[in-house]
């Protein structure tokens, strides 16, 4: 079998060259925002799995740190009842009869307490509020409400 010429330029051109191609739809302006909003949504949800994750970590370190300045802490006070009662019993050692000794080392600690809690008062006093961060919640909520509005 031999091919001539014309046989050649039929395989050239396509099967179904009488059928129009078929072009795709230019997608609406509302199928553009449903996908956008789509793809946006999924981003957010895919960023708060991140951070959940990263600070799942974190917390967890931190968590763990605390406790154990927490122990630490309860250990030191407790070990303060003794240091305490030695330096009652150093008093005593001293000549002071032992219950003026126990009762000085008692006002020594009352004098401490009284004094950390009046400067603790003191302090607690010239706190303020979060003035700019007020105004900026508001703010916020106010344009949340009014998005089109400027301020």
């Amino acid at each position: 079998m031999t091919s001539t010429g014309s046989d050649s330029v039929k395989s050239l051109q396509p099967r179904n060259a009488a059928a129009p191609a078929i072009q795709p739809e230019d997608p609406s302006v509302g199928d553009l925002v449903k996908d956008a909003s789509t793809h946006m949504s999924t981003l957010i949800r895919s960023e708060i799995e991140l951070a959940k994750t990263e600070l799942m970590g974190t917390v967890k370190k931190a968590g763990i740190s605390i406790a154990l300045f927490v122990v630490a802490a309860a250990v030191l006070l407790f070990s303060l009842t003794f240091a305490f009662i030695g330096l009652a019993e150093g008093i005593h050692a001293l000549g002071l009869y032992r219950w003026a000794s126990y009762l000085t080392v008692f006002g020594l600690l009352v004098l401490i307490a009284a004094l950390a809690g009046f400067i603790g008062f003191r302090l607690i006093k010239r706190v303020s509020k979060p003035e700019r961060t007020m105004t900026t919640v508001k703010d916020t909520a106010s344009w949340a409400k009014h998005p089109t509005k400027t301020a």
